[in-house]
């Protein structure tokens, strides 16, 4: 890993006036007109179902993606935990991709908390799953073995976009062997975006989807899970269990509804300039670039090992902040502009032609 790496930087970070920050488009911060909505917001105690913000907010996304219910959580981890124990049992086992945010950035929630094991799945560079590599997964009926459940999916992954049609036929497999399917659309706004299918298009296959409002749409906090309504039913208390209970969460709520409203269309930006910026640093010989056509607003950078550390620090007394380029993910959001975007091309270019 790098040396200079978040430790060394988070002191010095909080000084910076206007970075520009690639580390993840969870790092967006609400606009003056997303702040208003709190200041317009009819506010109650959610707890009792009386928050008037949350409650539109739920109907609002059950709506667009054409289910039956929604219910608001303060994260997308327990958003996917809450559903992953919604369809499962303990003892029960839950088929999830190797590479997935639910298997590996979670922290085992599901097994820790619920009893229910994990099987990973290998999937490709590109996050895609083969059915055969899951169908044999699924366990046969034998007290020897974990009851395999449900199946996990994940849209985009790693800022790719999945192909529907696999999706489709994944979820279809996994419902022939009477598993549910769930579905981690963090970012599955940008697939939209990038795709031009509708969010139902998108999840008409899954029987649980979980969507995030503070990455690309630019809210502070918050994730909703759409779903049937038995299965709200259930992450109802299962969110109360997990300490997601909150009062007067339409403070926050506001601000997701504000983006689901008005900040879905603009992502379209933000692949745009993803796009500019891998065209910028391919020019640069010393750096391998990967941005293929299902990406939408992340760019991957493989750089020499030898230059990783002096080109963050060299970055960063640009104010240009990148999360570690071991990994090499570049994230682009409403807090970055065409403007920044040539500014860091430049500044990639001026790093390499200085002399060793």
């Amino acid at each position: 890993m790098s040396q200079y790496n978040l430790n060394t930087q988070h002191s010095e970070r909080i000084n910076l006036k206007n970075p520009i920050d690639f580390r993840s488009d969870t790092v967006t911060l609400p606009s003056k007109e997303m702040l208003q909505s709190i200041q317009d917001a009819s506010l109650g105690d959610d707890v009792y179902n009386e928050d008037e913000a949350v409650n539109e907010l739920q109907e609002y996304a059950a709506k667009l993606l054409d289910k039956e219910a929604a219910l608001f959580f303060p994260s997308g981890t327990q958003s996917n935990l809450t559903a992953m124990l919604s369809h499962c049992q303990r003892g029960d086992e839950v088929l999830i991709g190797k590479s997935y945010h639910t298997n590996l950035y979670e922290a085992r929630g599901v097994s820790v908390l619920g009893g229910v094991g994990i099987c990973p799945i290998e999937t490709s560079d590109s996050g895609s799953m083969n059915i055969e590599d899951m169908l044999k997964q699924i366990k046969d009926d034998d007290p020897h073995y974990a009851v395999t459940k449900l199946l996990c999916l994940e849209n985009t992954s790693s800022g790719r976009v999945q192909p529907q049609s696999e999706l489709d036929e994944l979820a279809n497999a996994a419902h022939s062997k009477n598993l549910k399917v769930h579905l981690d659309g963090a970012r599955l706004f940008n697939a939209h975006i990038h795709s031009g299918l509708s969010m139902q298009q998108l999840t008409r296959c899954f029987d649980s989807v979980s969507i995030c409002l503070s990455k690309g749409l630019g809210a502070p906090v918050g994730s909703l899970l759409v779903s049937d309504q038995d299965t709200i039913d259930k992450a109802h208390r299962l969110r109360k269990m997990l300490g997601g209970g909150m009062r007067q969460v339409g403070v926050i709520a506001s601000c997701g509804m504000y983006a689901l409203e008005n900040n879905i269309q603009r992502l379209q930006e933000d692949h745009d300039n993803a796009r500019l910026l891998a065209k910028g640093l391919s020019s640069i010989a010393e750096l391998s670039v990967d941005f293929s056509e299902s990406q939408t607003n992340m760019v991957f950078v493989d750089c020499p090992k030898n230059h990783r550390a002096p080109l963050e620090k060299f970055l960063f007394d640009k104010e240009i902040i990148v999360s570690n380029l071991d990994r090499g993910r570049l994230v682009c959001h409403l807090g970055i502009g065409e403007k920044d975007i040539l500014f860091v091309i430049d500044a990639f270019k001026e790093y390499f032609k200085k002399p060793d």
